[in-house]
């Protein structure tokens, strides 16, 4: 039996796990096929960001060689091609979603951002003193710190929901932090340093019993498994364009229409206007209320790229040859003396964090780096998981639709030498 069962409400059984070829795949990739310190590249760092596919790359050389522009705001022949291609990769989000309209698209920096925005915007006219906001104890700072922010100037509260030492949310403990005082849950659908995939769907149903809205960071997941808004009732789901094989500086919030009318707008300026005088601005219509400024247009259509291209494989596919590594990965390094796995929720996807013994892991992460092998050391931005194990950082193997077993082989075997120069 594998160490962690397969996410199977995101990856149907149906999926022929053979028609699966990663090596054509890898070729699509140029970055992949370069040497480190002399050896061949092994990048397992994908859970901070992911390599480029060809078609990614020709996009964003295409824009700028040929349609490079502002968009919505020009007649001549750049502008209009631009901005249909910016409105074309918000309908592929939309559809990759599952959203019921492209205008509950938003596009803005990153997840971050996506969070803030919500955590300024939405919670403007329902968060009060003595009011409070439930988040998870696995959640990136990303998804405390606008929360923190929000309470201090508010003088609500920031409620925590505990998980256990496997890193699993502990749903009923959640369920009773829902309080009338609830004004918002936000909770972390894929742990980025655990890999624990969280019950959303459950989340969601039993805060909405309540009448009590949700925020899904989708940032982990949305490269991983495959999402459907509309399935999971969500008021907003949050991701990223660079953990799913598109551009930095660009991400996406999808917020239910009849919320994002209500909330007033993020930011101020250009775009997000119908009309100014000194006396009164009236503001532009969904989604354009929230994109103040000339967008990141590059990045909005290499994200359209990312999706085209992740959708040429299909998500199912991919679910289940991540799901095969990550379990193979947790049976081979769970099997080298002296290494503490972090993290080993029956749900997992796309992470495999450890601790080897009396190695810091930043150490572990250097000498790996010597043998050509990319992973990430660190507290993950998630202090609060490492406080929560003891430990003041991890070494993290995260895997992408590229990677390979073999990779995770060369993965144990440069632990080996790391093993012996600490012997």
């Amino acid at each position: 039996m594998s160490r962690f069962s397969h996410p199977t409400r995101q990856t149907p059984e149906s999926t022929a796990s053979t028609a699966y070829d990663v090596t054509r795949i890898r070729r699509d990739f140029p970055i992949l096929h370069q040497e480190i310190h002399g050896k061949p590249l092994v990048y397992l760092d994908n859970a901070a960001t992911t390599q480029k596919p060809q078609t990614v790359i020709d996009a964003l050389t295409r824009y700028y060689s040929f349609d490079n522009s502002n968009v919505h705001r020009g007649v001549h022949t750049l502008s209009m091609r631009a901005t249909q291609a910016y409105e074309a990769a918000r309908k592929k989000v939309a559809s990759f979603i599952n959203a019921a309209d492209p205008a509950e698209i938003v596009f803005v920096r990153g997840t971050t951002e996506g969070i803030n925005l919500v955590a300024c915007s939405y919670t403007r006219c329902c968060v009060r003193e003595g009011d409070e906001v439930l988040i998870s104890a696995m959640e990136h700072h990303s998804n405390i710190v606008p929360w923190q922010m929000l309470c201090e100037e508010r003088g609500a509260r920031l409620r925590v929901a505990p998980m256990n030492r496997s890193g699993e949310l502990l749903l009923d403990e959640f369920e009773k932090l829902l309080t009338p005082k609830t004004r918002l849950v936000a909770v972390v659908y894929v742990s980025n340093s655990l890999g624990t995939v969280n019950p959303v769907g459950e989340i969601i149903a039993l805060a909405h019993a309540r009448e009590i809205p949700v925020l899904i960071d989708g940032a982990q997941a949305a490269p991983h498994l495959a999402v459907d808004v509309r399935a999971l009732d969500c008021d907003f789901f949050v991701f990223s364009g660079h953990k799913m094989y598109g551009p930095t500086g660009i991400g996406v919030v999808y917020g239910k229409r009849a919320l994002l009318e209500k909330m007033p707008p993020y930011q101020g300026g250009g775009d997000m206007i119908a009309s100014v005088t000194f006396e009164k601005t009236i503001y532009n219509t969904l989604p354009y209320k929230f994109e103040a400024g000339t967008p990141n247009v590059a990045g909005v259509i290499g994200l359209g790229a990312a999706i085209d291209y992740i959708e040429s494989i299909g998500l199912p596919g991919i679910a289940a040859h991540e799901h095969g590594l990550v379990t193979y990965a947790a049976d081979r390094l769970s099997s080298i003396p002296g290494i503490r796995l972090i993290g080993t929720a029956k749900e997992k996807a796309s992470v495999v964090s450890f601790v080897l013994e009396g190695v810091h892991p930043h150490d572990v992460g250097t000498i790996l780096d010597r043998e050509g092998i990319a992973i990430r050391t660190g507290h993950h931005c998630t202090q609060p998981v490492m406080d929560f194990f003891g430990v003041p950082a991890t070494s993290r193997a995260s895997f992408g639709l590229y990677n390979t077993r073999e990779e995770i082989d060369a993965l144990v075997s440069a632990i080996d030498k790391v093993k012996e120069v600490f012997k």
